[in-house]
């Protein structure tokens, strides 16, 4: 067990959201599409963005970034298309869209059954904090 500094406690419960969310993924879905994907899908839902704008949001490098786009157009996920003579932008297909809101309905449960669990007033407390500007 971890200790109380609240960088391990924000890393154990992190880790945790992460397995489960994966584990309830794949229990309802044969589509293999893992987290790092679904930042990608979440960032791109309902908008063309280009690639490059993609990648600066996101904490990987820009070489994986490229390499998530390259798996989710392989799954039929994502199309990307010439946006002028320099960028690509990415846009989800109607696949893509139906697993990205599938995937949101899924987190919006893991939601619940921790407010279920906290309690609804603590869940709202704790998304009011990590909303907060930490000074890091």
């Amino acid at each position: 067990m971890m200790g109380d500094l609240l960088v391990d406690l924000l890393q154990e419960k992190s880790s945790l959201l992460s397995k489960t969310k994966s584990e309830k993924w794949q229990a309802i879905s044969d589509m293999p599409i893992t987290n790092s994907e679904f930042s990608i899908l979440e960032r791109v839902y309902k908008n063309k963005p280009l690639i490059s704008h993609v990648a600066k949001r996101l904490p990987f490098t820009r070489q994986a970034t490229h390499k998530f786009i390259k798996q989710l157009e392989e799954k039929e996920l994502v199309e990307t298309k010439k946006a002028n003579l320099r960028d690509k932008s990415i846009e989800l297909t109607p696949l893509g869209e139906r697993c990205y809101e599938k995937h949101l309905a899924l987190k919006k449960e893991l939601e619940k059954m921790i407010a279920e669990e906290i309690g609804e007033m603590n869940v709202k407390r704790l998304k009011e904090i990590l909303k907060m500007e930490w000074g890091i």
